[in-house]
Order: C-alpha cells, then structure tokens, then sequence
C-alpha cells in the first residue's frame, strides 16, 4: 500500500469525524478483533492502541490518527476486502502499524496491562 495512501487513512479528522470513527470502532472493534485474530500477528498492540484511541487522557490528535486506522480496521470494505482469506487483513495491519510506529510514545504500560487482561478475559471469545 502506498504510503500517500496511508497518510490520507491516517488523518485524524474533524471532531465530528472522530466522534463518528469511536463509535465505529466501539462497536466492531472486538468483532473484527474475534475474525482477524489468526492472521493478525499484533493482536496486543492493536488492542493497546485501542485502549488509547479511547483514553480521554490521549491528545486529540493520537487519538484521531488511532481512531482513523482502527476505523480502517474495522470497515468491512477498505483496498482489500477482509473475507480474501489471507490478504484480507493485509492492508489493515499496514495502516495500523503505521498508526501506532507514528504515536508509539502515547500507547502506555496502563493501556498495554488493559489490553492483556481484555484479551485473558476474552481469550475463548477470540
């Protein structure tokens, strides 16, 4: 995916947008998490960064480029459609990564440890 495409994914948006991407990701995000979970290796960190992208403590725009990939994430139509069994998933990972490489420092220890006990407690879910 080129990175030009990337950047443009990754704008934090409007207030408005970002209200509209939080309830998007609110709402599908353990879904997704739940189909993706074989093929996406980063499992934690995505959900890491989930957990900042809704922490009102994060900057306004962390938690807009957060929210912009995790909307990426959890769209059912993006580059690659998610039900292509292996490639699906692809071009999600490259957004998200290049979400979280961008604003790595804000993803706290707090947000990690919620992560990790998230997935413990829904380990039989995903």
């Amino acid at each position: 995916m080129k990175s030009d495409k990337i950047e443009e994914i990754l704008e934090p948006g409007s207030e408005r947008q970002r209200n509209n991407r939080e309830e998007r990701v609110r709402e599908k995000f353990w879904s997704t998490l739940r189909k993706a979970a074989n093929i996406l290796p980063m499992g934690e960190e995505v959900t890491a960064a989930y957990y900042c992208a809704l922490d009102k403590e994060t900057p306004t725009r962390v938690r807009g480029t957060l929210l912009a990939a995790l909307a990426y994430f959890v769209l059912p139509l993006d580059i690659v459609p998610d039900f292509i069994l292996g490639l699906g998933f692809t071009d999600d990972l490259a957004v998200i990564m290049a979400a979280i490489g961008a604003v790595r420092s804000h993803i706290t220890d707090a947000h990690r440890l919620a992560a990790r006990q998230a997935l413990a407690e829904k380990s039989d879910d995903i």
